[in-house]
């Protein structure tokens, strides 16, 4: 099928507007994934953070972004002809996308757009408005990580390298402890990761090594301490401006955003 007539039979599926533009965003991160895979990409890079949740172990909250850490065979690594090897293949469904580019700092950036796609599919009234996913690269991070490999079907058929599921772990747990203003994101995915009953606990190696990159002022984080340091950040945010607001337009099912209650988490924290 088509990539255009695969959108439209999604927004056609999609209860609401909002919905359907979710599923359009990551119909489309799926396709960067596929295209990385294919130019060779995955051999140097690892998908983590949150829209690997969605992917890997289907998080009932949507993302926008595509993270990833170049872990391996740096020598080969190139940002901007993996992002060429986006655009033809984009290109190759009769989809234009421009691609603004960002990396001279350690952490690579780019914004995939997609301007005009939302009209075409009737999903706005604006002939000009874009649709964007950005992709990051981490070109230095933490020590640690330890790596996994899974082939999938989202959408399309997917093989990627990716964050185990304890390193996944220790990297939100990283951006709850150090975020200077955290993200009702980040407090649900670590909700997420203590309601799973085989979860492993976080790579504390990997976790120190990112504190010590971002200037953790506390002491070693341990299996005896790391509950008690989320416990203290969760506790000073206030629900409904840090956390609940920033939730609502990325989790479509009101009765799994009502199970987000502050006590319940601080709870499982103890």
């Amino acid at each position: 099928m088509a990539m255009k007539d695969a959108l439209r039979e999604l927004c056609a599926r999609a209860e609401t507007p909002l919905l359907a533009q979710h599923r359009v965003r990551e119909y489309l991160q799926a396709r960067i994934l596929q295209s990385l895979a294919q130019a060779g990409g995955m051999e140097s890079l690892a998908f983590h953070g949150g829209t690997a949740l969605r992917f890997l172990y289907d998080i009932p909250r949507y993302s926008e972004d595509l993270d990833f850490a170049l872990e391996r065979t740096r020598e080969r690594y190139d940002f901007r002809a993996l992002l060429l090897q986006i655009r033809e293949d984009f290109a190759k469904d009769d989809v234009a996308v421009a691609i603004k580019v960002s990396d001279r700092s350690v952490v690579h950036k780019a914004f995939v757009r997609f301007q005009g796609l939302l009209y075409e599919l009737s999903l706005s009234p604006h002939k000009t408005q874009v649709l964007a996913v950005k992709l990051e690269v981490d070109t230095n991070p933490p020590s640690g990580a330890k790596l996994a490999t899974t082939t999938l079907t989202k959408y399309v058929p997917l093989t990627f390298q990716h964050h185990d599921r304890a390193s996944l772990f220790a990297g939100k747990l990283h951006a709850v402890l150090q975020r200077p203003y955290p993200k009702g994101r980040d407090i649900f995915d670590l909700w997420w990761y203590l309601t799973q009953p085989d979860w492993p606990e976080p790579n504390l190696a990997q976790l120190n090594a990112a504190l010590t990159q971002s200037d953790w002022p506390g002491p070693e984080i341990t299996s005896d301490n790391w509950r008690g340091f989320a416990h203290r950040r969760v506790s000073e945010l206030n629900w409904q401006e840090n956390v609940i607001r920033d939730l609502r337009a990325f989790i479509i099912d009101p009765e799994v955003l009502g199970r987000l209650q502050k006590d319940a988490l601080l709870a499982l924290l103890m």
